[in-house]
């Protein structure tokens, strides 16, 4: 509620503002506005995807040119520049995009800075762009007959542009793709493990960015009515970047916070200098460094950050309600019988180098039971994981799951076929909410992408996204607490909700990694009931687990592994009793049964 009034508050003193401020007042606003474009989608890119982009200017670029070339040179509508602006960017956007986005670490921003120089030196070599002079006398933006060109009369499109691309921004985050932009940070195992494709909503922000920077490029056309090739240089994609830093990186107001804080203080500092000293021009970088690092001594997380902690501390946030949308529920996968093969392992080996990993294991899992996957520390079970659900290669051997070969398919194409994980290191997106944790495992089984959810289009989706993590919260207690986040959790409740986002998947076949690890003894006997539950309505369970009381009390069968091999297989009575597993644990073959409890002490 707070939020909706300070929007509104917000929107009036823009609205007022032409009115009160003068003509540099207004073109500064009008300034603020075109760089607040192209800072909303670093925000999404770099403050949300963690993709460091040098390269947004040259988009910018790339749209004034193409709007400002065919309005002089042939004569079309701004409108018409418009359409054209936007499909040369995002096709732009989308070749660089393939190239560059596969590349990790410092290779990624170093790239951008590369073909940012490029687009910048092309405009200025280009004879029918004007080279270095630019191109002059581009015509204003006409609406409804009416030409603006004074910076007034343009001053409201441009801040109806920037409420529209803030808004649009908004829904995607909210939504399933926006789910999807949020968990980039967490890697690509842990998209690929919900059926996304970590690259494919990589491009696809980067291409969204590159689209809000062609509108700012379009409008600043426009307004100003002429385009050199200096303000689209890598210079100014620092600047953008520095905006984004100022205002905040994970709050899309600090696009606009940024962008008036940079730019404000660019105008004071170049206003001040002058009148301290006649070398004004040469102290000015300097000058706005010095305030720059100011800032960010005293907010880290930005103007945004520092206000959101304000805010919090004076009104600390309510627990928020879960009132029940009424929702179909999602489509469910048909069981697969009891009995049926559902998993089958034929002679898997992994090397690493001269190690064996795993070597020759071979086993084989039936619908509706639970079996367990254990061994001493090094065992080779985890990687055996990797191997079943595609994370890893394997070296030789052959999977089968739901009787087609999988070996060497993809992980998200695993998980969509309907085997889901979860992880011995647990992978949650902690700046998330519970409930969005959750959510995020229904990914596969929906459809919405980035255009249907910047519109809203996809409200009957996730409408039923919500119902069914609401659902599966509810199954493993933590209802209560959706709206929570998820990095507020101990770790023994973060792996159960890590189980309630594997089955948002709708799984045929659930692993788990040591599920039971942080668990106190009424957490493991409430987990143990839960995946009993499971079992009975049809879940296939393949668990690791090193608590052997836990894992001997639960499963039907059990496979032992010792140094990357199959030691034995069977019910938990026959293995507990075989003197082979007991060397295994204790490092000698007891003479006599050895209690459950000294295997267990063991294992841990």
């Amino acid at each position: 509620m707070r939020s909706r009034w300070f929007v509104l508050a917000a929107a009036a003193a823009l609205a007022i503002a032409p009115a009160v401020l003068g003509k540099f007042g207004v073109s500064l606003m009008n300034d603020i506005g075109i760089a607040a474009l192209v800072v909303l989608g670093l925000v999404l890119l770099t403050g949300v995807g963690g993709a460091t982009s040098f390269g947004q200017a040259a988009f910018v670029g790339i749209a004034a040119y193409t709007s400002a070339w065919l309005s002089t040179a042939q004569g079309w509508s701004p409108w018409i520049g418009l359409l054209f602006a936007l499909v040369f960017t995002a096709a732009a956007a989308l070749m660089i995009g393939a190239l560059t986005l596969r590349l990790g670490g410092h290779f990624l921003p170093l790239s951008t800075i590369a073909w940012g120089l490029s687009i910048a030196l092309l405009f200025g070599n280009m004879e029918m762009l004007g080279r270095h002079t630019g191109i002059s006398n581009i015509p204003p933006i006409p609406l409804f007959g009416v030409s603006l060109a004074d910076p007034r009369a343009v001053y409201y499109l441009i801040w109806l542009l920037v409420g529209l691309g803030a808004l649009f921004c908004r829904n995607v985050l909210a939504s399933r793709p926006g789910r999807a932009i949020r968990s980039l940070r967490g890697g690509g195992i842990l998209l690929a493990s919900v059926g996304a494709d970590a690259y494919r909503v990589r491009l696809s922000l980067f291409v969204l960015a590159a689209l809000l920077a062609a509108v700012a490029g379009w409008l600043y056309a426009h307004a100003n009515r002429f385009v050199s090739p200096s303000p689209f240089d890598v210079r100014a994609s620092i600047e953008y970047l520095l905006m984004a830093v100022a205002g905040g990186f994970a709050h899309l107001a600090g696009a606009l916070v940024g962008a008036a804080v940079v730019l404000v203080m660019k105008n004071v500092v170049q206003d001040t200098l002058p009148l301290i000293t006649a070398r004004g021009g040469q102290f000015e970088a300097v000058a706005f460094a010095l305030l720059f690092i100011v800032l960010l001594h005293r907010a880290r997380g930005g103007v945004m950050g520092l206000v959101t902690r304000w805010m919090r501390t004076r009104f600390p946030p309510r627990a928020a309600a879960l009132p029940p949308e009424p929702a179909e529920p999602l489509p469910r996968r048909q069981p697969v019988p009891r009995d049926q093969p559902l998993l089958a392992v034929h002679g898997a080996v992994k090397r690493f180098g001269g190690l064996v990993a795993v070597n020759e294991v071979s086993f084989e899992v039936r619908a509706g039971e639970i079996v367990g996957l254990i061994g001493p520390n090094g065992a080779g079970k985890s990687t055996m994981f990797d191997l079943i659900t595609g994370t890893a290669p394997m070296t030789s051997g052959r999977v089968e799951f739901l009787g087609r070969d999988i070996t060497g398919m993809a992980q998200r194409r695993v998980a969509l076929r309907g085997m889901a994980r979860t992880f011995q290191h647990v992978k949650l997106r902690p700046q998330m909410s519970l409930l969005d944790n959750v959510a995020l495992g229904a990914h596969g089984r929906t459809r919405a992408g980035l255009v249907a959810a910047g519109l809203r289009l996809d409200r009957r989706e996730e409408a039923k996204i919500q119902h069914e993590a609401r659902r599966q919260l509810e199954r493993i207690g933590l209802a209560d607490r959706a709206h929570e986040l998820a990095g507020s959790l101990p770790l023994g409740t973060q792996r159960l909700l890590e189980i309630a986002r594997a089955l948002a998947c709708d799984p045929v076949l659930l692993v788990l990694d040591e599920p039971a690890a942080g668990l106190r003894r009424q957490e493991k006997q409430a987990l143990a009931e839960l995946l009993r539950k499971l079992r009975d309505e049809g879940i296939t369970i393949l668990i690791v687990e090193h608590d052997m009381d836990f894992v001997m009390r639960l499963v039907d069968r059990l496979v032992v592994m010792n140094f990357g091999s199959k030691l034995v297989e069977g019910v938990p009575a026959a293995v507990r009793a075989d003197p082979a597993v007991q060397a295994a644990y204790l490092g000698s073959v007891a003479s006599t049964p050895v209690p459950p409890q000294a295997m267990a002490s063991e294992a841990r």
